[in-house]
């Protein structure tokens, strides 16, 4: 098979990983792979943050939890942010899973295309994480919380103007697990 093919097929979502530091050069890689991703009029307003201080990814686990925290939640809520502030009611989520990077990917609050020229530069990372034998997972936690103060003063301290926002993120370190192929169900296709 084709090796984008493959890797398109193999690519799992990693959510345990082995506590070993991701090597900069690879992890260079990845955020390139992000940076050749197409943009709407090829507007180029995508940022990325890499994050690998063990403290800065503490503070962000710690105030995005506490943010959910304060949250109420319906059977109506979007089931993965609903099970975000359940979680965080309870204590220890960890939607981190201490892995030792997470890649943040921010665009301009008023450009129509941020959360989709974004989604470009994740599935790009995430295809050459797992070509290079990384794991990642998609991280929409902060996303969520783009309008929450306490999440956006923290923010802002680390260098995300107020004028932009985090459309997605995702962690990335070495796999400590091998999940399965994952059920097509529902994934259909109409040809016309």
């Amino acid at each position: 098979m084709n090796p984008v093919l493959q890797a398109i097929h193999d690519r799992r979502s990693i959510r345990r990983f082995k506590s070993q530091p991701v090597d900069r050069q690879q992890l260079e890689q990845v955020v390139e792979a992000g940076r050749q991703a197409p943009t709407g009029g090829n507007t180029r307003t995508t940022r990325f943050v890499v994050i690998q201080n063990p403290q800065i990814l503490e503070r962000i686990q710690e105030t995005a939890c506490g943010a959910f925290a304060q949250m109420e939640a319906d059977e109506n809520t979007y089931k993965s942010l609903r099970h975000s502030i359940q979680a965080s009611k309870k204590g220890g989520y960890r939607f981190l899973y201490e892995a030792p990077v997470l890649i943040l990917t921010t665009n301009l609050r008023n450009y129509g295309n941020a959360y989709s020229d974004c989604a470009c530069a994740l599935e790009n990372m995430m295809l050459a994480a797992h070509s290079l034998g990384l794991g990642s997972c998609w991280i929409n936690q902060l996303r969520w919380l783009n309008q929450c103060e306490p999440v956006c003063k923290m923010l802002e301290e680390y260098g995300i103007p107020p004028e932009e926002m985090v459309c997605g993120g995702l962690v990335v370190g070495v796999p400590d697990q091998q999940p399965p192929i994952p059920s097509q169900e529902g994934c259909h296709v109409l040809w016309l």
